[in-house]
């Protein structure tokens, strides 16, 4: 049971947050089939559910959230759903300046943009660039994402160094190769949750999710809510976390 003492959860560490969660956001179609819904319904509801988690990372005090919207290998779906999730991206991205922006949330877009529309592309750049002085929680929205696709680029990157003469192979350490990637400059996700009871990580951030505690649930998407996120918090402040050593 949870309650409410000055807008902190009993028993959570305030002093032991992480400091960045990823979340893996599965189950939006399963939450539409169980009540005989199009799949369109259960993304929507998703995405209602995401304004509310990263409303409520913002006000634990959490820095950065990132969000698996759209993976490279989404393409793959119908295309009225792709088209649906495309859309309905959009729109979030749009209606982030107004609702997200508000709650002086940071966000930004990872992932590569080739292949999504320039309509989407010009609102990833506005939004952006309206929230980029704010000084609340960092989302990342992982959009045409893919984990190996990123480890590929931020080695060509240092690549293209190393023909110029830039960089020699034994100047490449992990950290060089940490600043190439979409997330340079952020520290690495501390807990990575993914919901539906799926127990993989999907091609999301694998170079990232070296050392992070990762934490299942049965929950849909949809249904996450304020208080599952709470109780993933509290598991993570209950292991043990060791970084490979005693």
């Amino acid at each position: 049971m949870f309650f409410r003492k000055n807008k902190r959860e009993i028993g959570i560490d305030y002093d032991n947050l992480p400091v960045h969660i990823g979340v893996i956001m599965d189950g939006n179609g399963r939450w539409a089939k169980k009540r005989g819904l199009p799949r369109s319904a259960g993304h929507q509801a998703g995405a209602d559910t995401l304004k509310k988690i990263v409303t409520e990372c913002n006000k634990m005090g959490i820095k950065y959230i990132t969000v698996y919207a759209f993976s490279t290998e989404n393409w793959k779906r119908p295309k009225d759903e792709v088209d649906f999730l495309m859309n309905l991206l959009y729109n979030y991205l749009k209606d982030a300046e107004k609702t997200l922006a508000g709650e002086n949330v940071v966000i930004r877009a990872i992932g590569s943009r080739e292949e999504l529309s320039e309509k989407i592309r010009q609102q990833i750049r506005k939004t952006e660039e309206f929230t980029k002085n704010n000084t609340g929680i960092v989302m990342n929205i992982a959009l045409n994402y893919g984990s190996r696709e990123e480890i590929t680029n931020a080695v060509k990157i240092i690549a293209e160094k190393a023909v110029k003469g830039e960089c020699r192979p034994e100047d490449i350490t992990p950290e060089m190769i940490s600043e190439k990637l979409y997330t340079g400059g952020q520290p690495d996700p501390d807990l990575i949750i993914r919901t539906s009871h799926e127990l993989r990580l999907s091609n999301f951030m694998m170079w990232q999710a070296s050392y992070s505690e990762l934490y299942f649930t049965k929950t849909l998407w949809p249904d996450f809510s304020m208080r599952d996120l709470h109780a993933a918090v509290m598991e993570y402040q209950r292991r043990n976390r060791r970084f490979g050593g005693v």
